[in-house]
């Protein structure tokens, strides 16, 4: 709870129990008056004891006797009682009088009242303009971001693309000077972690004008038209800054494709996503203000978002190839005290599909080992165990919970998973086969590493799910049909993914043809029946050609197996021996 709460609840609490204080004190001290019985009041009337009586419309009567003591009485409130008085000689005041007693509370009532109309008031206004503020956007400028283009390697054309764009901001007279228009915006796309983020702070670094960041999920709100109060807000302090970059991450919060329905129209999102297209369209081409925005999904983002005149360049910022590979891991160990026997190259053979933050948490991973054993030089086992953590996370130390059977079913299954991969895509090379389980959760794991590819054939995905595969078989040919585990769940989500992928994206079975079933579905045209079958009997099919290979090629499964119950982790070298 905030303190604004804690405030709204707290004070007008302590006037509740101030007033009731006050209240039963001025109770109390009605009960503590002099109180005579209404027959004993008449009764000193008619002695003529009685100087003066205060009327009024309370329940008692203030009575002054001559001897000047005073007391309280009942009020009868008859019409006959003043005139009785006055008949006997009694000074009667109408209206009554307050004594200091009553005079207090009563004062100190109408204090806390105004006091509160007060508060409440002014709480109202400071509500209102806290609804106000919620249209500003936390967005403070950073005049050096401390990335430059010379801190990244890897994706070079996206680099060289950046480039461009810092002389257009440092001198977009020259530009306009031709009849060059100034692109507005820029989208950097890509998987995550490849280094989009770090391109656009390194513009704004090179262009030497200040850096706003924000996430798209900054403008996300419940409350309609905050979002787009905060996308004028941000544009609104660029523009006082006269150049500057604005860096917008995961864009597709606020940018997807809006929808056809009816209601779409009053979306908070749309209200968004229309002010940010609103402000882009009104750049002037002097300004040297760029949009730089990242997202992982680019076929999401509305295509009003994408055309020319909004977001102008679209840039690839993709998984780096394996000179990329090595370029960016030197990156990371040029500060590091890394040991001779240290080959970054093999390295980054074995880092296929690894992006750059991976590279980076790789070497970072590498030096804790290092630091952790007192070592003076980060060594190459220390990358590769280092390696095998980001992978599949560290080796659990205490295995005493694993069973000699259970050890035996982990060895075979990886051992087909090995097996198969060298007897099918045989360019693969499996660097590393262990059964000692990881804190992710696996018994064991193969390390397969394909070369870099461009495109994936046909024959390479099929191949991919024989791999997968391979596990399962082996269980079933040496343990039988009713003893296969669940160890091969992993494997089969992977059979299942790029199966589906060639049949819905990729059109690579002559009975689905082709076409995008991704697309034909979000139409409703389509039922998944079709694409079932194709599935099944595609992957039953690939399945019964793995248990044939491995039934003949069963003495180097077994042998393979034996080897990792022996040592429980063996490289590359041993494998292809065993395997030959």
């Amino acid at each position: 709870m905030n303190k604004h709460k804690k405030a709204s609840i707290i004070i007008p609490a302590i006037f509740v129990v101030i007033f009731g204080t006050i209240l039963l004190s001025y109770r109390a001290s009605i009960k503590n008056k002099s109180m005579i019985p209404y027959k004993s009041f008449i009764s000193e009337v008619e002695k003529g004891n009685v100087s003066e009586v205060y009327i009024s419309n309370g329940e008692t009567l203030k009575v002054r006797s001559k001897n000047g003591i005073t007391f309280y009485t009942e009020n009868p409130r008859s019409q006959t009682f003043k005139e009785r008085l006055l008949l006997k000689g009694v000074r009667v005041h109408e209206g009554g009088t307050l004594s200091p007693v009553e005079v207090i509370p009563v004062s100190i009532f109408f204090v806390l009242m105004f006091s509160s109309i007060v508060y409440f008031t002014v709480k109202g206004s400071k509500g209102q303009s806290r609804a106000f503020k919620l249209s500003s956007i936390e967005a403070e400028p950073v005049k050096d971001t401390g990335i430059s283009f010379n801190n990244i390697a890897g994706n070079d054309e996206a680099k060289e693309s950046m480039k461009e764009l810092v002389d257009f901001i440092k001198n977009p007279e020259k530009y306009a000077k031709y009849n060059a228009r100034m692109p507005r915006g820029v989208i950097l796309y890509g998987p995550p972690g490849t280094g989009k983020t770090l391109l656009a702070k390194a513009l704004a670094r090179e262009a030497g004008v200040p850096y706003f960041a924000v996430n798209g999920s900054d403008f996300v709100q419940i409350y309609v038209g905050v979002g787009a109060g905060r996308i004028r807000d941000l544009f609104k302090k660029a523009r006082e800054k006269g150049k500057a970059v604005i860096f917008i991450d995961e864009i597709d919060a606020i940018g997807k494709k809006r929808s056809a329905r009816a209601e779409g129209g009053s979306d908070e999102k749309d209200q968004t996503l229309n002010a940010l297209l609103s402000e882009m369209s009104g750049f002037k081409d002097r300004e040297g203000i760029v949009v730089v925005a990242a997202t992982n999904r680019l076929d999401v983002l509305d295509d009003a978002l994408l055309r020319p005149g909004r977001f102008d360049r679209h840039i690839e910022v993709g998984l780096p190839d394996i000179n990329a590979r090595y370029k960016i891991l030197k990156l990371h160990g040029r500060n590091k005290p890394l040991g001779e026997n240290v080959d970054l190259k093999r390295l980054a053979q074995m880092t296929v599909y690894f992006s750059g933050a991976m590279l980076e948490n790789l070497m970072n991973e590498a030096a804790i080992l290092a630091a952790r054993e007192n070592s003076e030089y980060i060594t190459m086992e220390h990358l590769n165990k280092a390696y095998s953590t980001v992978l599949a996370g560290a080796e659990k130390k205490d295995r005493s919970f694993i069973n000699d059977r259970d050890k035996l079913i982990t060895a075979y299954h990886e051992a087909g998973h090995a097996l198969v991969t060298k007897l099918v895509s045989p360019e693969n090379k499996v660097e590393k086969v262990t059964i000692i389980p990881s804190t992710k959760g696996a018994g064991g794991y193969t390390l397969n590493i394909p070369p870099d590819r461009i495109y994936h054939t046909r024959t390479q995905l099929l191949n991919n799910i024989k791999i997968a595969l391979g596990g399962r078989a082996a269980e079933e040919i040496i343990f039988g049909k009713d003893e296969i585990t669940t160890g091969a769940s992993g494997d089969i989500q992977n059979v299942t993914n790029t199966v589906l992928a060639m049949i819905k994206q990729y059109g690579m079975f002559k009975d689905t043809g082709l076409l995008n079933y991704d697309i034909l579905e979000s139409q409703g045209t389509v039922s998944s029946g079709e694409i079932l079958k194709v599935c099944s009997s595609t992957v039953n099919e690939l399945y019964e050609e793995v248990i044939n290979l491995l039934s003949t090629n069963k003495d180097k499964l077994n042998k393979l197996a034996l080897k990792l119950l022996e040592k429980e982790t063996i490289y590359s070298d041993e494998i292809d021996s065993l395997v030959a």
